[in-house]
């Protein structure tokens, strides 16, 4: 049950200098731990309509589908690509001032991992250890670079919102060289997505596709400004669909092995005939450059993002108030049922839309408004896209069997829909090497239950499945404990395995235990 910090980074791909034009840097935030809570905020003026006029789109003729050439299967014509979209792919530069994070340690890192190996690559970046009086990293000029696309004629742009982060200046270059200052209509950290807007006609754009037709080993192209080297093509296919990454739960990302390096931030992702479906965002990598792995926000999820930001001047995110999990075979035989598909429900905050719907503990989320749900977040993906006040239902598996739960969704904020850690095993119960004793009242009180048994010693299949000292068992198979020998009344069955929540430093976590 314990986790490891990771060895790798996420990265945004973007580029950035501090200090002067010519050092560039990667951005700390983008080495922030993996909390929600930690992503990049909008700028003021991102954050509100404010005074921000938003000019009616013109609509534009799609372009025309890029044909594909015939061979061994489908080989796209990346030349007719690049020659027909390449135009409408822009190279964004941005300058502001911004205040290194990291606790208050100077460097710009997270708390308590100045002394990690993985950071001491950066050690000698510009930005770094250059901490103010009693170590407080002071504000700095930053210059940086990132791409976009322009996706109406009349100047409607997207790109990453950690492009334009802190930016106090915008400017976006064409690719016939032309430069125009440009107004971030809006940016939204949640998804990583911003708006922009420059006052030209007649733009060349991209066309849009859909990134639903999307199967993993189709073909892909990536066009964008690499280390600021511009109109950079690079091709691979798509390794994955839906993934969810760590703080950020909401976006379901497309996966693929396109090259991707600092620079291609917000550059578009192109289909084999020539549609965007996606933002290029953010890169897996030890050493901060491309090793195989890059990802991209759907670009169904970026305009939904955009009508919001095109109509408000910014993005909303409705809340369930939940932490789920993933299951596996254990789990799900645990609770009935026959594949491991659902978000099962670890966690229901207090006073949220799912306290109010009636959501316990132990349910297992399988449909979202009839769409089934294979992953949990997916669930994540699903809620954070609808809007706070939106009515849904909830297909919920209780005590062996499916039943409807209508919600009505909160507000969120990026912290709000976890993903709970389901890595360790867990296991419960006489026969499984544990030592239990009920929690006494001033335990209760500290741990904020009111019923449990707190492990007093694990060995043999409990403490191989990560139970320790400690550890309060709060139910079994859903259902609440506070006595050894409610545990015992369900293992008179016999059941091949069981489903154990376990509280731990206040974190609640469903574990499966086989008990073959």
């Amino acid at each position: 049950m314990k986790t490891q910090p990771l060895n790798t980074a996420l990265i945004v791909a973007g580029v950035l200098a501090v200090g002067t034009a010519g050092a560039f840097n990667l951005k700390p935030e983008w080495l922030h731990a993996a909390k929600a809570d930690m992503l990049p905020s909008a700028p003021a003026s991102a954050q509100t309509g404010g005074d921000v006029q938003v000019a009616a789109l013109t609509p534009t003729a799609a372009p025309a589908p890029v044909p594909m050439i015939a061979g061994n299967g489908q080989v796209p014509n990346y030349r007719a690509i690049v020659q027909q979209f390449g135009p409408a792919v822009v190279g964004i530069t941005v300058a502001g001032t911004q205040k290194p994070e990291g606790g208050g340690n100077g460097r710009g890192l997270p708390p308590g991992m100045e002394d990690d190996p993985f950071f001491q690559f950066f050690k000698g970046i510009p930005g770094y250890g250059q901490g103010g009086p009693r170590g407080e990293a002071p504000s700095q000029p930053f210059r940086g670079q990132g791409s976009g696309f322009i996706i109406s004629a009349d100047g409607l742009i997207l790109t990453n919102a950690h492009v334009v982060r802190d930016a106090k200046e915008v400017k976006v270059k064409l690719s016939d060289r032309s430069e125009y200052e440009a107004k971030v209509l809006g940016s939204d950290p949640v998804t990583d997505v911003a708006v922009l807007r420059i006052e030209a006609k007649d733009l060349p754009t991209v066309r849009l596709g859909d990134p639903k037709q999307l199967g993993v080993g189709d073909p892909v192209l990536a066009i964008g400004a690499p280390f600021g080297f511009e109109q950079t093509a690079t091709q691979g296919i798509v390794s994955a669909k839906g993934r969810s990454l760590p703080g950020d739960a909401v976006v379901p990302f497309i996966q693929t092995d396109a090259a991707v390096n600092p620079g291609n931030s917000g550059g578009p992702l192109f289909s084999g005939n020539g549609e965007v479906i996606g933002i290029n965002a953010q890169i897996y990598s030890h050493t901060g450059g491309y090793q195989g792995l890059a990802f991209a926000i759907p670009i169904d999820v970026a305009l939904k993002v955009k009508d919001q930001i095109v109509a408000t001047g910014k993005a909303s995110h409705g809340r369930l108030g939940v932490s789920v999990q993933d299951l596996n075979q254990n789990l799900a035989e645990s609770f009935g049922m026959k594949r491991p598909d659902g978000a099962l429900v670890a966690q229901v905050a207090p006073g949220s839309a799912a306290a109010a719907a009636g959501l316990k503990p132990g349910d297992v989320i399988t449909h979202v408004n009839g769409e089934a749900l294979q992953r949990s977040g997916a669930l994540s993906s699903v809620i954070g896209m609808a809007a706070p006040g939106e009515k849904v239902t909830l297909t919920v598996w209780r005590d062996q069997k499916a039943i409807d739960i209508e919600a009505k969704l909160g507000g969120a904020t990026p912290a709000d829909e976890a993903v709970a850690d389901a890595g360790g095993d867990a296991a419960q119960g006489p026969r499984l090497g544990l030592s239990l004793r009920p929690l006494q009242p001033g335990e209760k009180q500290q741990a904020r239950v009111d019923g449990g048994l707190v492990v007093e010693q694990a060995s043999g299949a409990a403490a191989r499945a990560g139970i320790e000292a400690g550890d309060v068992l709060l139910a079994i198979n859903g259902k609440p404990v506070s006595s050894i020998e409610q545990i015992r009344g369900v293992l008179k069955s016999q059941p091949k395995s069981v489903a154990l929540l376990v509280q731990r430093q206040g974190n609640q976590i469903f574990v499966p235990v086989p008990l073959g």
